[in-house]
C-alpha cells in the first residue's frame, strides 16, 4: 500500500491484485451505473459517487475497502467525503480503472452495454460543431454561433467538472440501468 497524502491513501494496481487474490479487500466502484455495467473489476460493488451514502458502504471484518473510478478523481472525492463522515480504513486505487487496465489486469466487460455517456457527449458535440461550421460556411454565417455555443459548453464542462450534456444524456431511457 502506498499513500499519496495522509488523508488520501492509495493502493497500486498490482498490490490491489495481490490483496484480491488473498480475499483481503472489498472493491467499491464509485462510477455511475452505466459505466459500471460497461466494464468493471470482478467482484466490485457499485456505489456511485452521485448517491454516496456511508451507511451503504460494504465492509467486512478484516478486509480493507478499496474505492475506484475511471482515473481516481471521483474515488479520491468519495474517499474525502467518507472520511469527513467519520468512516476510517478506506483507500482508493491509484490511477483508477485506467491504471488497472494499463497494468494488464483483468476486467469484466458487458458485451451489449450502451456506449459511455462521455462518448455520447463527444459524438453529439462533434456533430453539432461540424453542423455549425458547415451551415455557417454554406448557408449563413449566423450558424457559426452553434459551434461557438457547443465550444463554450465544453469549456465550461472542463473548468467546472459539470457537463450539462452528459447530465441530460444520463436521463434518457436507454441510459438508465434497471436495478
Amino acid at each position: 500500500m502506498t499513500s499519496s497524502t495522509q488523508t488520501n491513501p492509495t493502493i497500486a494496481p498490482q498490490t490491489l491484485q495481490q490483496l484480491r487474490q488473498q480475499d483481503a479487500v472489498i472493491l467499491v466502484d464509485v462510477r455511475e451505473p452505466l459505466e459500471f455495467v460497461g466494464e468493471h473489476i470482478a467482484d466490485a460493488h457499485s456505489l456511485p459517487l452521485s448517491r454516496l451514502n456511508p451507511s451503504q458502504l460494504p465492509q467486512a471484518e478484516g478486509k480493507t475497502t478499496v474505492l475506484y473510478c475511471q482515473s481516481s478523481n471521483r474515488s479520491g472525492n468519495a474517499l474525502q467525503q467518507l472520511q469527513a463522515a467519520g468512516v476510517e480504513g478506506i483507500i482508493h486505487l491509484e490511477g483508477g480503472l485506467l491504471a488497472w487496465k494499463q497494468a494488464g489486469l483483468p476486467t469484466v466487460k458487458t458485451k451489449n452495454a450502451p456506449i459511455s455517456i462521455m462518448r455520447q457527449v463527444q459524438i453529439i458535440a462533434g456533430s453539432l460543431v461540424l453542423t455549425g461550421v458547415l451551415l455557417g460556411t454554406f448557408v449563413a454565417p449566423g450558424f457559426y454561433f452553434l459551434s461557438g455555443f457547443v465550444g463554450a459548453g465544453l469549456l465550461f464542462a472542463g473548468i467546472s467538472g459539470t457537463c450539462m450534456m452528459a447530465n441530460l444524456l444520463g436521463k434518457l431511457p436507454y441510459n438508465q440501468i434497471k436495478g
